[in-house]
């Protein structure tokens, strides 16, 4: 019984979380993280995708899913996995769980081990547990960044080249 009244619980509140999503959804913020996502892949060759979810889906929800199970099923899902150089970065933020995932891609995990990405997400859930979602985002996106430009520097081109683009830079808003 109490292990229906915790389903039911996490539910009401990743169902609830969907009104919150109108306020990360909003035109000037996507706005502004498709800038800085743009900023970004100017300075490597590594791909990052951004995506928002106000709360899981139902099935994830009722099997006690976390929000890590979801960014590994969305890295999938919006083929962050499929770039020539197997370095993409998929950055989730999940609302109702005020929880901040990057799942990196093998060409970079191989580079960056896990515990450096958990101590990432880690120092970002003061500002996620207060509400400070955007400021997370970008903190995130710059630290990815960083690690991209340490192992995928971008190599030096004309002015004329474009950049080679193989992702999506507007984040992904995920409703239900």
């Amino acid at each position: 019984m109490a292990n229906w009244i915790h389903r039911s619980a996490r539910l009401l509140r990743h169902r609830w979380a969907e009104g919150q999503l109108g306020q990360m959804g909003t035109p000037a913020l996507i706005e502004q993280l498709t800038h800085a996502v743009i900023a970004s892949e100017f300075r490597h060759t590594g791909q990052v995708r951004i995506c928002i979810e106000a709360g899981l889906p139902v099935s994830y929800v009722w099997r006690g899913a976390c929000a890590r199970e979801r960014a590994v099923a969305l890295f999938s899902k919006l083929r962050v996995w499929d770039t020539e150089h197997n370095n993409g970065v998929l950055i989730y933020l999940l609302l109702a769980d005020h929880a901040l995932e990057i799942v990196a891609d093998r060409g970079l995990a191989c580079h960056v081990p896990q515990q450096t990405w958990d101590a990432l997400t880690g120092k970002l859930s003061a500002a996620l547990s207060t509400g400070h979602y955007a400021e997370g985002l970008m903190q995130a996106l710059a630290d990815a960044s960083t690690l991209l430009e340490q192992h995928f520097p971008c190599p030096p081109r004309t002015s004329d080249q474009p950049r080679r683009n193989e992702l999506p830079d507007t984040p992904f808003i995920a409703a239900h």
